[in-house]
């Protein structure tokens, strides 16, 4: 019967798209995505669907196209994202990941879908349909893949001087945070447990944006000698002993920055000790996750581990500089501040 389904849903599709995917499969220009493979980009794109969160919605819009997304996953839970884009506020979605109605994506029937690298079965179901499917890298980007996903959107959406301009910033940016910590001593870097949630770190065997977010700002990941893939307990958080712990700020998240400066078995951890846990800053997308404003992020952190030798870099200075020039967005005072967790200690 799933047999019998998937193959009906496709000859559906087929009698739908039979017209559209004709327009679609016009190529501009072949380029890779995420995972390396050449997609097919048509020359005119007037209606994209994003099946993926993470970062993605913001990497797009990034290149003025807000107003050409016709389905994505909600991004409620970034105020500022909407603020910037209010039109988005109301955008019906597909689902995402793994889990797309195909139905309603065939009935809007857009010039590219954009997908996430980590539910691979459905993007090759919506590409055999006929959509052109670009993969995103989201979380599993370091940050020269993010770079160069954002070079690459940029010439999808004929926006190349901007894209270049963003990662010329980055660039300068990390240099300007290399130049500025460059004469910390190895044994004066800070150790660093990022993404604690729910009581436990999800760990990688191999490197990961983790690894780089800590290591551009000149700290260490305590999780780096970790060679299994899984999920750690508080009770080795205690054993690692960070001198700073970062928590990603989520709805979701019950064992966030204020829990755990509360959580009488981490009192004697030298973060929660020293008063250095911190959930990091959301703007557009979590600071402290694969977007484009996450250089902001690294910077932030840079700050937080040595104040002292970034005394002279201004963050938000540097905020107000990227939202005018990247987002042509005058941030205020008020808005600025919500990007940080509030604290009631």
């Amino acid at each position: 019967m799933k047999k019998l389904y998937v193959t009906l849903l496709f000859l559906h599709a087929v009698s739908i798209v039979a017209f559209g995917s004709e327009k679609a499969l016009e190529c501009a220009k072949p380029l890779k995505d995420y995972l390396g493979k050449e997609i097919c980009i048509p020359e005119t794109i007037d209606k994209i669907v994003i099946t993926c969160y993470g970062g993605a919605s913001q990497e797009i819009t990034l290149f003025n196209n807000a107003h050409l997304i016709a389905a994505q996953p909600s991004v409620s839970h970034f105020p500022q994202f909407l603020r910037l884009f209010p039109t988005l506020k109301e955008i019906p979605s597909v689902g995402s990941f793994s889990d797309v109605n195909i139905e309603e994506l065939i009935k809007i029937n857009p010039s590219i879908v954009f997908v996430g690298a980590t539910s691979l079965h459905t993007n090759e179901n919506i590409a055999e349909i006929g959509f052109s499917v670009y993969t995103l890298g989201i979380g599993r980007h370091d940050i020269a893949s993010l770079l160069e996903e954002l070079l690459h959107l940029g010439s999808i959406f004929h926006e190349e001087q901007k894209a270049k301009m963003l990662v010329d910033y980055w660039q300068k940016s990390l240099s300007m945070i290399s130049q500025h910590i460059k004469n910390v001593e190895p044994k004066d870097k800070k150790r660093i447990l990022y993404g604690v949630s729910n009581g436990k770190s999800n760990l990688e065997a191999k490197r990961n944006w983790n690894d780089e977010f800590i290591e551009a700002a000149g700290g260490i990941n305590v999780t780096t000698e970790v060679l299994i893939k899984g999920e750690t307990s508080l009770e080795s958080l205690i054993v690692w002993n960070p001198d700073v712990i970062i928590t990603t700020r989520s709805p979701s998240n019950k064992n966030n920055a204020e829990a755990l400066r509360k959580n009488a078995a981490l009192q004697h951890v030298n973060a929660v000790r020293t008063h250095h846990v911190y959930e990091g800053p959301v703007g557009t997308s979590w600071w402290d996750r694969p977007s484009p404003e996450s250089i902001l992020g690294i910077i932030w952190l840079a700050k937080i581990l040595y104040p002292e030798e970034t005394a002279d870099i201004d963050l938000k200075q540097e905020t107000l500089y990227f939202y005018a020039t990247f987002y042509g967005y005058r941030l205020s005072d008020e808005e600025y501040a919500d990007f940080f967790e509030r604290h009631r200690e």
